[in-house]
Formats: structure tokens, C-alpha cells, sequence
């Protein structure tokens, strides 16, 4: 599978350069070049099969022959060694909990299967990876985790003081060995400033290999497709029409689940469920886009 900066400006890209730098040298994402559907029989008998077995199939397309069939299936498997249970609310809505990883947080599936994908791209290479993040509390508790001991790659987190919850900033700053997590004085945006500072100076980049797994990586939003996968396996025998309600900030998760849709599962159209950091919703009513502070809600 080749993949294309979403700027349209840089040359295509294999999945292994795409995943070590982030962000196409455009600051475009990258995007795969081509969505090849499953068979329907897949869909129509998907619950005769396993997670690892519904994942494997649906993100091979995307990396194979990069990693071979068998590392795959590994990298499958210990992304998704953790429960994905839909809870039945009443007769037409049920919850899928994504919070049983090792740090509670959805993110665990994309960071986890990101970080063994670059530890597969790195084993045999002499030079260190630095994994720049920000966060606003779970996506650095998740990567933190998932990361931790990889070899040939560091990673560097910063928070904003104060503005993560107890339990996640011991996720932070607790684990030590290749984990490191940077205090700074300030709010998210702060964070997120700095770190698109550091990729685009050259002074840095020249010196580094810097990569992100923040979710323009295409490394850490496309497996998380694979639990759309699994609330569809749960419900499919049971509703002709299923509708994914998405908590969305940045939409890359209700992303990973519109290529699980373009895939061939059978879903109505998905709904963005977002809060007062509306930017891009915003965006996509009026095609302007105009980036501004995050508001501080119960949600984030």
C-alpha cells in the first residue's frame, strides 16, 4: 500500500516512511492511496470469527508486504489483549466500553499497535526514533504504556500543569526507562505549539529522527477501526440498521470508523458528537477554518 499527503504536495509515501515521519513533508497526513473492500461474507459471518482474526483482515491491506503476515498477526494480537464489551442500554442503544486497556483510554489500541509497528520498522536500525508528544492526559498515559521498553525508540510527553487528572500523570512520569514527561506551564494548546515547533525546525529534525503519535500519525488512528469492527460483530444479527454516535474532537477515530465503513461494513451514516471545542464542525459547515483555545469541559 503507497500513501499520499492530504496537501498533495509531497511524493508518495510507503507505510514504513509514513509511520517513522508523522507528517508527509508537506505537514500533509498521510492517507492510504487506495480502500479495497472486503467480501460481503466477511461481514456476513463476522461473528464466526475472532478480534484478532476480524483486525488481521481489515488492516492488512494497509501494511502488507511492509510486515509480513506472521509479525502481523503478533502485532495484532498484543494490541488487542483487552476487553471490548458493548453494554445494552435499552432496546435501540448500546455503549461500547473502550476504556479496558492498560491506561483506561481508547487511545490504547492506536498507541499500542503504533508502537510495536515502529519497534518491527526500528529493530535493526542503529539510530533512535524520538516519539514527540502532547497531551491533554490520556493520549500520553496510552502512548507512555504502549511504548514503554521499545527498543531503538524514545518518547517524550508533554502535559500541561495542572490540567491532567491525578491518575494520568502518574501514567506519565511514573514509568521512567525509555519515558519521558515534560511539566510545562501553560494549557494543551501550549503543548501542541511546542511540538509542531520542534518539526518544523530544522536545527531539531536535521539532529533527530522525530515522529509523532499524537493522531496524525497514520500508525495510531487506522487500527482503531478495529473495535467498529467489533461493536458491528455484536449487533449485526440483531438491527438492520446500526448508527455510530462518536465522541469527536479532532475526528480521528470517527475517521478510523468511516474506513471500517468504506471497508464494506454496513452501517448508516456516522454521527460526530462533539462539545464546545467545535473547530471542526465549524469547518465543515462553512468551509473556513478558523483554529482557536480549547475550552476546558466536563468532557475533556
Amino acid at each position: 500500500m503507497r500513501y499520499h499527503s492530504l496537501n498533495h504536495k509531497a511524493p508518495s509515501s510507503s507505510f514504513r516512511n509514513a509511520v517513522i515521519r508523522g507528517l508527509a513533508p508537506d505537514k500533509g497526513l498521510y492517507f492510504p492511496d487506495d480502500i479495497t473492500a472486503l467480501p460481503q461474507d466477511f461481514f456476513r459471518s463476522i461473528d464466526q470469527l475472532s478480534h484478532d482474526e476480524i483486525a488481521y483482515e481489515a488492516i492488512k491491506q494497509f501494511i502488507e508486504p511492509e510486515i509480513r503476515e506472521g509479525e502481523l498477526k503478533r502485532i495484532v494480537k498484543e494490541t488487542l489483549s483487552f476487553d471490548f464489551p458493548l453494554i445494552t442500554l435499552d432496546d435501540n442503544l448500546s455503549v461500547l466500553e473502550l476504556y479496558h486497556g492498560p491506561t483506561m483510554a481508547f487511545k490504547d489500541v492506536g498507541a499500542r499497535f503504533m508502537a510495536r509497528c515502529l519497534g518491527y520498522f526500528n529493530k535493526d536500525n542503529n539510530e533512535k526514533i524520538t516519539v514527540l508528544v502532547a497531551t491533554s492526559g490520556d493520549t500520553g498515559g496510552a502512548v507512555a504504556n504502549g511504548f514503554l521498553g521499545v527498543k531503538g525508540v524514545d518518547v517524550i510527553i508533554l502535559y500541561p500543569s495542572g490540567k491532567v487528572s491525578e491518575i494520568q500523570e502518574k501514567q506519565l512520569t511514573t514509568l521512567g526507562q525509555n519515558i519521558t514527561a515534560l511539566e510545562v506551564d501553560g494549557v494543551f494548546d501550549d503543548c501542541q505549539d511546542m511540538v509542531k515547533r520542534a518539526f518544523l525546525d530544522e536545527d531539531i529534525t536535521n539532529h533527530m529522527n522525530l515522529t509523532s503519535a499524537n493522531s496524525i500519525n497514520v500508525a495510531r488512528w487506522l487500527p482503531q477501526m478495529f473495535y467498529f469492527l467489533f461493536a458491528y460483530k455484536a449487533l449485526y444479527r440483531k438491527y438492520e440498521d446500526i448508527v455510530f454516535s462518536v465522541p469527536s474532537g479532532n475526528f480521528g477515530n470517527i475517521c478510523a470508523g468511516m474506513i471500517a465503513q468504506q471497508l464494506g461494513m454496513p452501517v448508516r451514516p456516522f454521527i460526530a458528537a462533539t462539545n464546545k471545542n467545535r473547530v471542526i464542525t465549524d469547518f465543515l459547515k462553512t468551509k473556513k477554518y478558523k483554529p482557536r483555545p480549547s475550552i476546558q469541559t466536563i468532557s475533556n
